[in-house]
Formats: C-alpha cells, structure tokens, sequence
C-alpha cells in the first residue's frame, strides 16, 4: 500500500457569518455579492432573504451557486438580524481554491457551524481527488471535522506516477489540522465494509484509521490483505505507507503464499517485489 497521504482533501465548504443583509459577510470579513437571474426578494414577516434563477453568492475567492439561495435570519423585522440558516436549493456547486463541491441540496446552520449537502451526484473534486457519497456530505467546520455518509468512496491519483489509490467504507471522517493558515488532514476513519485498493493490494477490515502525518493505516477486525494470489487474514493490521511493511496481529494470523511463478502474475510489475 502506497502513498495514501491525502486521500480525503478537505471539505472545506463555507463558513458563513455577519447580518442578514445582502450585502452581508459571507467568509470572515469578506464582503457578499449576491446575484440571481429573476432576482432578490425579501420576506420580511418570513424574515428570509431568496434570490431566485441560477443565484450566485460570492465572497472572496469561494462561490455559492443553486437554482435558489434563502437566507432565514432573526432578530427584528428591519432585515438586519442575525442569519441562523441558508439554504441551496436545485444544481448546488460551491467553488472555491480547494476545488468543486457537488449537491442537490445545501443547508448551512449557521450557529452550529455545520454545512450539510444531500442529494443524488453528491461529489467533492479537486486536482487529485474524488470524494462521492449517496447520503451526505458534511463539513463540521467548528470541529473541523468533514463527515461523507453512505457508500463513501475516495479517490486520489498519486502525483508521482499517476497510479490510483482507493477508500470505501459507509462511513468515512476526516479530521484537520491548521497548518501555517490551511487545514491539513490529521486523521482519516473509515466504518463498515471498509475497502482499501492500491496498486499493490487489497485490504478488507471492519474499520481502518489512516495517521495522515505518519503514513500509518491501521485496520481492525476481520482484516485481510491480498497481494496478487499472496493472502494474509488476522483481527488487526498496521500498515506502514512509508515503507510498504505490513503487520498483521491477533490471535489466529493466517496466510496463504503462493510460490513465485504460480498464480497469476501481479497486475503492476512494480509490484513483484
């Protein structure tokens, strides 16, 4: 198993703030551009904002795009409360120097700090990465915590060689860091049928956690790891991504090798050795 650093990118999808006015912040101090094709309206007994037709909100270098954008506040009925939450409705994307989100449907709890995206083609992209689930997307942004439920699968392609490493599990979180003012991957947990595919390997478990810094997966119960026609099965399993070593534990470690010349041959040649 080779070079899984990054595997799942951030989920880094907004975070917004400020006053219920269109002209409001979105992202820190940032100023809101709102756009929409058949315009703004404001409710003010609903005290909701909605613009409607292929509406845009800008702030900075993240774009909100939906069929509509509603933007629910408190406070009194002059519009300048607080926003409590904000909705995307219909061909969500948001855009930002991260890369792509994808949904049907987005909503933003503004006091809990928690971005919730639903629908069918629910997809993260960036440069390198794949990140597709059938439930949910969730970027928990006061916990930093990026949650994809249902069928989650991620994928990068490894810059060096182009080769593609693969996640699957029906749960996955991501958890950052800050690094120098970005947020890195700390640690990456993967839950129920728990997939991993590289160039060189399978490897099945009931849950893995992936150390991000150190370049560590570790995959507990039901554990196996297949290498060509080469089979090894135990209740625990450390793999080290730095130097491709493999350690099963448990009670009953099993294996089955098969000599060099039988089976068949390794899909990548570079895994031969």
């Amino acid at each position: 198993m080779r070079r899984l650093a990054g595997l799942l990118p951030a989920l880094l999808l907004l975070g917004w703030s400020g006053s219920a006015s269109p002209q409001a912040g979105l992202a820190g101090d940032a100023p809101l551009e709102i756009y929409a094709e058949s315009g703004i309206e404001w409710h003010r007994d609903q005290q909701v904002y909605i613009a409607r037709g292929n509406a845009r909100a800008v702030s900075g270098d993240t774009e909100l795009r939906a069929n509509e954008l509603r933007a629910y506040y408190s406070g009194s009925n002059d519009g300048t409360g607080e926003i409590q939450r904000i909705e995307a409705l219909g061909a969500v994307v948001i855009t930002s120097p991260n890369g792509k989100v994808y949904g049907e449907r987005g909503v933003y709890d503004v006091p809990g700090k928690v971005m919730v995206l639903t629908g069918g083609n629910l997809r993260l992209v960036t440069a390198q990465d794949t990140v597709t689930a059938r439930d949910s997307l969730e970027y928990w942004e006061g916990k930093d915590l990026a949650v994809a439920r249902g069928d989650a699968e991620a994928q990068r392609i490894d810059p060096e060689d182009g080769s593609l490493n693969v996640i699957r599990a029906e749960v996955m979180t991501a958890s950052f860091y800050d690094n120098a003012g970005k947020k890195d991957l700390r640690v990456v947990d993967a839950y129920q049928s728990v997939e991993i595919l590289t160039p060189c390997e399978y490897v099945v478990g009931d849950r893995a956690r992936y150390l991000v810094p150190e370049q560590i997966a570790i995959l507990t119960g039901n554990v196996k790891i297949t290498r060509g026609s080469n089979q090894l099965n135990g209740d625990e399993a450390e793999v080290n991504l730095k130097t491709g070593i493999s350690t099963l534990k448990g009670d009953r470690v099993t294996g089955l090798l098969v000599p060099k010349g039988g089976g068949d041959a390794p899909a990548n040649p570079e895994c031969e050795n």
